[in-house]
């Protein structure tokens, strides 16, 4: 029996390095953001810097995993089986949760997650021991609640009081700075350095090292007894510091950026560790006590009374995990994705959207420009003259491919490093992942990067990322129910079973992953190149390699919808039907920002291909919309007929169109070549597509007959007629995109 338990102890800490894994992507958000957002060193020296304070932060932890040991449930009132029953389903929830997560892009919180998941794993078993023990028992004494009720607190005043420091400070900052900040920074830089930096350090002793073997009883003592001495003397010393490295030709605010994100890794180490490795800790931890004090006693007899004092961990877990987190940051593709959503939704210029409009952001866009309006008429004009000086975007220093400028990336940081080293001190539940990814939102807000072309799709985004930590909460605590359910009642089969399901479901995403990225690689380095190119010389050749490729991969689209719903409509499959709705969605915020870089770039072109060009352009993805629609419309009429279980076609139906569709799929795919290639090729394929339109149309004429004739339902017959029309209008809008296209690509 002890050593199958061994054996489930091996497997927490297998899963827990998966964990350290889809954790350390999710976080790395905190402190590569603002970093990568400015530019302000090389993509491997920024990871070096944080990997060097992930690996001090972790190493020096201190290894107090006391949420995992009795922060959610009280451990003397469960047995040894029922604690490792909690544990285990805690980990096999956690890592898939993460992972969906870092899939999706959504930064979101360790610590909400594995709180909820006690939580859930915690109530599965209480409510079975409440029920069997004949009321001997409460959730009361099972059950500590406080925890989760105060990171329940935490998301709140986290979003409000973030994001509003964050739009004050920044806002402040500007004033101050503006956008050409070379001749404010010599003035004051040194002073402003010096306090960023002060307020870094307090971040990294109050919060980073707080409680580290180095902060003894003593050491805490001294520093509350002479805080504000010390920063004093911090300040003093830092500002004098930058004064000399401005005399040096030294860009202080780099200095602040690049120790700001040392104190935000070294921080994310030493407190988040606990979110990887405190579970399987405190596994770990109950066996030993099983085996060194069971007395030849079952698990299922033995209380955990051992996991209610605090328990020091061994430096060599601490070291490894370290380690672990070091490889994962270098390594892991998913950490990239994750930081370019919160660069992307806080970005000064325009671009590519990630995220699409929704009523409540529209809303909340609308009653702003109504409350900056009304403020505006009051506002002297004076007042409104300076501040529009002071946030001249046109001055805007921004290094190549930067999101946005050095000031911003410091207030990024000393905003959210001082947020979450006083709640620290005060003892606040803040989290850095919703205080750092809020700070950045609400200094983008100030700086004016939301502006009414991208402000919906902006607070979209927002609102999509905060839905996900309270949908993190609710799927976790419900995830981690069921799964304790299953293995309560599963026993060792179940175990095993789910933990192969997990480690298959983690490698199998990250392969996907993996090659989902490296398909969309070439063309988001082109849209990049697009988007940030200065030249207009060179705008002209990229923009229309961006649309060969783009309408090229939409003709390959349309054929493939058009081929799944030929054969779901013909041969009585919803379910080809049902694959081809869902690709029609998601194809939808595909040409949205398409045309939206497009339109962008366009703006990028020489005087003289502007007009002629853009009328090209814009008819282009006029008939794309055209092609989309016709699609969308066929797609949906056959898929509610076939759902509904209605009369399939005739005989003589389907083989009317099975050729018919087959040359139509075969004509897409030549249209698509045509474009790929920027063949001239039109006479070509203008005569084959009027050829495939007049088959259309005597099919029509007979159908037409047909329903003259029959006394039958005809309801098959309008559906069909319906696919008849928009086969006819696909064809005919691909002919015109070859055609208009083709003049867009002319030299």
């Amino acid at each position: 029996m002890e050593s199958i338990y061994l054996l489930c102890v091996g497997i927490l800490f297998i899963i827990a390095t998966f964990d350290i894994m889809v954790g350390v992507s999710n976080d790395a958000v905190n402190f590569l953001q603002s970093a990568i957002g400015s530019r302000t060193a090389p993509f491997r020296t920024l990871l070096i810097i944080a990997a060097i304070g992930i690996f001090i932060g972790a190493s020096m932890s201190n290894g107090m995993m006391d949420i995992a040991r009795h922060g959610i449930y009280q451990p003397q009132y469960f047995y040894f089986n029922e604690i490792m029953i909690i544990l285990l389903a805690v980990m096999l929830t956690d890592v898939i949760l993460l992972d969906v997560f870092n899939s999706l892009g959504l930064p979101t919180s360790t610590t909400v997650s594995m709180v909820f998941e006690l939580l859930g794993g915690t109530f599965a078993l209480s409510l079975i021991k409440v029920i069997t023990s004949n009321d001997s028992l409460t959730f009361g004494q099972l059950i500590n609640t406080d925890k989760a009720l105060s990171v329940i607190t935490a998301i709140f005043v986290s979003v409000a009081l973030a994001f509003a420091c964050g739009t004050i400070v920044q806002f402040l900052a500007r004033l101050l700075f503006r956008y050409n900040y070379d001749k404010q920074l010599k003035r004051w830089g040194a002073l402003f350095s010096g306090f960023a930096l002060t307020t870094i350090l307090y971040f990294i002793v109050f919060k980073g090292l707080k409680d580290s073997s180095i902060m003894t009883a003593e050491n805490k003592q001294f520093i509350e007894d002479n805080t504000m001495m010390l920063l004093g003397v911090c300040m003093g010393v830092f500002t004098l510091l930058m004064a000399l490295l401005q005399l040096c030709k030294v860009n202080v605010l780099k200095v602040v950026v690049l120790a700001g994100t040392f104190a935000l890794a070294l921080a994310f180490a030493g407190n988040d560790l606990v979110n990887f490795i405190g579970v399987p800790l405190a596994g770990y931890s109950a066996y030993s006590d099983f085996v060194t004090n069971g007395n030849g006693l079952s698990p299922d007899s033995f209380l955990m009374t051992s996991l209610s004092k605090s328990a020091n961990t061994s430096p060599l877990f601490l070291i490894g995990a370290g380690i672990i987190m070091v490889i994962v940051l270098f390594t892991s593709k998913k950490t990239h994705h994750v930081v370019q959503t919160s660069i992307a939704l806080s970005r000064q210029s325009a671009g590519e959207e990630g995220f699409g409009t929704s009523p409540l952001a529209r809303q909340l866009v609308r009653t702003s420009i109504n409350i900056g309006n009304a403020v505006l008429k009051i506002t002297p004009k004076s007042v409104k003259k300076f501040v529009d000086n002071r946030f001249d975007i046109n001055e805007a220093i921004l290094p190549d491919g930067a999101a946005y400028d050095l000031v911003r990336a410091s207030i990024n940081l000393v905003v959210a490093s001082l947020l979450i080293a006083l709640g620290t001190s005060l003892k606040l539940p803040l989290s850095t992942t919703y205080v750092t990814f809020m700070v950045a939102m609400g200094t983008s807000l100030a700086d004016r990067a939301w502006g009414r072309e991208s402000a919906v799709y902006r607070i979209t985004g927002v609102i999509s990322v905060i839905g996900g930590w309270f949908v993190t909460a609710g799927v976790a605590s419900l995830a981690c129910f069921i799964v304790t359910l299953i293995l309560y009642y599963g026993g060792f089969v179940a175990t095993f079973i789910l933990t192969a399901i997990v480690i298959y479901i983690i490698i199998h995403s990250q392969v996907s992953f993996n090659k989902k990225q490296k398909q969309q690689q070439e063309k988001k380095s082109i849209d990049e190149l697009l988007l940030s190119n200065k030249d207009p010389k060179q705008a002209l050749p990229l923009l229309q390699q961006h649309t060969r490729e783009e309408y090229t991969q939409f003709i390959a689209w349309c054929a493939e919808a058009y081929g799944r719903a030929t054969e779901g409509f013909f041969e009585d499959k919803a379910s080809a039907l049902r694959k081809a709705r869902h690709k029609v969605k998601n194809q939808r915020q595909s040409l949205r920002i398409s045309h939206r870089v497009s339109a962008i770039a366009l703006t990028k072109l020489e005087e003289s291909d502007w007009i002629e060009r853009g009328l090209h352009l814009q008819q282009s993805n006029k008939i794309v919309m055209d092609i989309y629609h016709s699609v969308k419309r066929l797609v949906e009429s056959t898929f509610e007929h076939i759902d509904n279980n209605f009369e399939p076609v005739d005989e003589a139906q389907y083989n009317e169109c099975n050729t018919l569709g087959n040359d139509i799929i075969a004509f897409l795919k030549k249209c698509g070549e045509a474009i790929a290639r920027n063949e001239k090729q039109f006479d070509e394929i203008n005569n084959e597509g009027r050829n495939v339109i007049n088959r259309i149309k005597e099919i029509r004429r007979k159908e037409m007959e047909h329903i003259r004739q029959t006394s039958a339902s005809k309801k098959v017959e309008l559906v069909y007629l319906t696919f008849l029309q928009e086969s006819q209008a696909i064809i005919a809008h691909a002919i015109h995109l070859v055609h208009v296209n083709a003049k867009f690509q002319r030299n």
